[in-house]
């Protein structure tokens, strides 16, 4: 074959490559961010994760994602369904190793080879629907076809038909309103559902869990409902431009007040708050608790809290309660409690603010309890886990204990408040005086925590039921009785009870109570807690729901009412040498809105002069014998 007369020179044939049109194939204006959304390759990762839409029974589809271990076969499901962004749950870290993406508390997931899904639930984030908060269940409250149970059953059926890498059995864990979804997935249970750890579950909103304790609004929720109603994915936040909280609320006025300054008054959820402030139907009928009581027991269930959990300290309980005797064995129905701050089980449990435990608490149920329990009924060929009916850390001495019940007292010993601000478990003889008395004041409220008040600062709202209540001890609107020291251990297991003798110069009145373990004066080994004074259980009661708490009435003023509440379960020892106190007094602000001390018909709408100060008298006398009923666990029955 003859050669071409027309052979280019090396440097004329790169020329030629440099101008072809295979080389200038982008146009120098086509844009530079893609239409569709576009996501980095991760090389040599040991998962595989997938985005999928699954559909719900009335056609509404929701964003899931799905991580599976590379290589997986007949894994068990664990399934997370979430109102806090799925995407963002399912990726702690961008990394290659499925152990540094997922969050902290998956750790024993990853270790066990578990397939893990995370699911927005309808209307936030990436799945369709309208977004109710914590939708009620289908009847009186919700006339659609579909509530959390259903999307749940919905949900874990498409997991199952669609994941070949499954072994067919689902899992479903989750703290807070991730918690709320597992127990009302238990509500109407799938097969393939076989077991489910609820954690810090929000379960009756107005009871004591997070809008309210005792007819009282929990004022930083404001906040919350902006982030969590405003849009579809995360709200805006509350541009206060003030530094103390307290100062917010205060200058506000009522919550109402509050709310309009904002704008959040024209959220719908805020309007159902305001609009039900007692115990009423709306509330009752969406109460997770009396749903369970209607159910049989199918489900494995591992009821899980901290004992300083400062978000959801009532549902846990009461969902266990209410469930445990459908547990006829005792081998279905667990409680755990370990020393932790809401949905503290999911991170370090070594400390709490200055108290400091046996070890990473959390870690030690994750690995030895929790995980032990999800194999036993997931994974193909796991051994018992031999659950504890209860498993429960013992504060003040700092151990793990396994129980067959809970609480574990069954009988209550009062100790009385005494003349002189002293406490202890003999009957005041009614020597004077009879009662102590305060001014409580609507314009200079007691706080919750020191000043300045950062309710949204984490380092001061995880650890606030574990801070020192010697900054509140000795204001003038706060009643403090101490015992003599303790010449041996004091043992509580169960819920103590308030009953308070009191009267008001007004005509409603806030009552919080707090029961204290006082350190010595001096700790050697931890010089920061001589002193100390612990909270171990304290609530607050709005005095209105005296009688009824769908029925609020005006306090006779002056009179002497009794005043009869719950404060959270506890299982603490106090030490020999420590001492007991009780605090009284009417305020605990900004985390609860104010009381006027004047009834009107709905607090949230009190008008400034609608807010008095009051006299209130606390009573020990005979026949009027003020004191705080503890669970009190003899010796020789521990």
């Amino acid at each position: 074959m003859p050669r071409s007369p027309f052979k280019l020179s090396p440097l004329l044939l790169l020329l030629a490559v440099l101008h072809s049109p295979l080389s200038a194939q982008t146009p120098a204006m086509a844009p530079d961010i893609p239409t569709t959304k576009f996501e980095t390759s991760i090389p040599n990762a040991d998962y595989v994760k997938r985005k999928v839409m699954i559909p719900m029974r009335d056609g509404v589809k929701l964003f899931t994602v799905i991580v599976v271990p590379k290589g997986a076969a007949r894994a068990p499901i664990m399934f997370t369904r979430t109102p806090y962004d799925a995407a963002k749950r399912a990726t702690r870290n961008n990394s290659p190793r499925m152990a540094s993406m997922l969050p902290e508390g998956d750790d024993n997931f990853v270790a066990g080879g578990y397939i893990r899904v995370f699911q927005d639930v309808r209307g936030k984030h990436g799945s369709e629907g309208d977004y109710v908060v914590t939708r009620p269940i289908r009847g009186p409250l919700n006339n659609t076809a579909v509530d959390h149970a259903t999307d749940a059953y919905d949900s874990i059926d498409w997991l199952v038909k669609n994941i070949p890498e499954t072994n067919g059995r689902v899992g479903m864990v989750g703290s807070s309103y991730e918690g709320f979804t597992v127990l009302m997935a238990l509500a109407d249970p799938h097969p393939a559902l076989k077991a489910a750890v609820p954690m810090s579950a929000m379960v009756d909103g107005w009871r004591g869990d997070d809008w309210f304790h005792n007819g009282a609004f929990r004022v930083p929720n404001l906040s919350y409902f902006a982030g969590q109603t405003a849009a579809r994915g995360a709200g805006p936040a509350l541009a206060t431009g003030i530094y103390d909280d307290y100062d917010v609320a205060l200058r506000a006025g009522s919550t109402s007040e509050l709310a309009k300054q904002f704008g959040v008054d024209k959220l719908n959820f805020t309007k159902k708050m305001f609009e039900h402030p007692a115990y009423d139907s709306y509330w009752q009928e969406q109460a997770v608790d009396r749903i369970l009581a209607a159910r049989a027991l199918k489900v494995p269930t591992l009821h899980v809290v901290g004992r300083w959990d400062q978000e959801d300290i009532y549902g846990p309980y009461a969902a266990y309660a209410v469930t445990e005797a459908k547990d006829l064995q005792n081998t279905m129905n667990h409680l755990v409690v370990g020393p932790w701050r809401h949905s503290g089980v999911n991170y370090n449990g070594a400390s709490l603010g200055v108290l400091q435990f046996s070890g990473d608490t959390a870690a030690e149920f994750r690995r030895d309890v929790m995980q032990p329990f999800f194999d036993q009924y997931l994974r193909d060929g796991a051994p018992a886990a031999n659950t504890p009916p209860v498993w429960s850390y013992q504060t003040g001495v700092n151990k793990w204990r396994r129980l067959d019940q809970w609480p574990q007292a069954q009988s209550l010993k009062p100790i009385y408040l005494k003349g002189g601000f002293k406490l202890g478990f003999d009957k005041p003889a009614g020597a004077a005086p009879a009662f102590e008395e305060y001014m409580a004041d609507p314009a200079k409220p007691v706080p919750f925590v020191a000043r300045p008040v950062r309710s949204h600062d984490g380092n001061v709202w995880k650890p606030w039921l574990v801070s020192d209540q010697r900054m509140f001890s000795d204001r003038t609107d706060v009643l403090t009785y101490v015992s003599e020291p303790l010449s041996a251990p004091l043992h509580i297991a169960g819920q103590p009870m308030v009953s308070l003798f009191a009267s008001t110069s007004g005509t409603d009145a806030d009552w919080v109570v707090k029961l204290i373990d006082v350190y010595p004066d001096e700790v050697a080994s931890q010089p920061e807690l001589g002193g100390y004074q612990l909270g171990i259980a304290m609530d607050i009661f709005r005095g209105r729901y005296r009688h009824a708490l769908d029925k609020p009435e005006a306090i006779p003023a002056n009179k002497v009412e009794r005043y009869r509440f719950a404060l959270p379960n506890a299982d603490h020892v106090f030490r020999k040498g420590h001492r007991v106190m009780v605090q009284i007094q009417s305020s605990w602000f900004p985390l609860y809105d104010r009381n006027p001390q004047t009834f009107v018909p709905n607090i949230f709408y009190a008008k400034p002069g609608d807010y008095k100060k009051a006299t209130q008298k606390v009573y020990h006398a005979p026949g009027m014998e003020s004191a705080i009923e503890l669970p009190v666990v003899e010796a020789g029955t521990q």
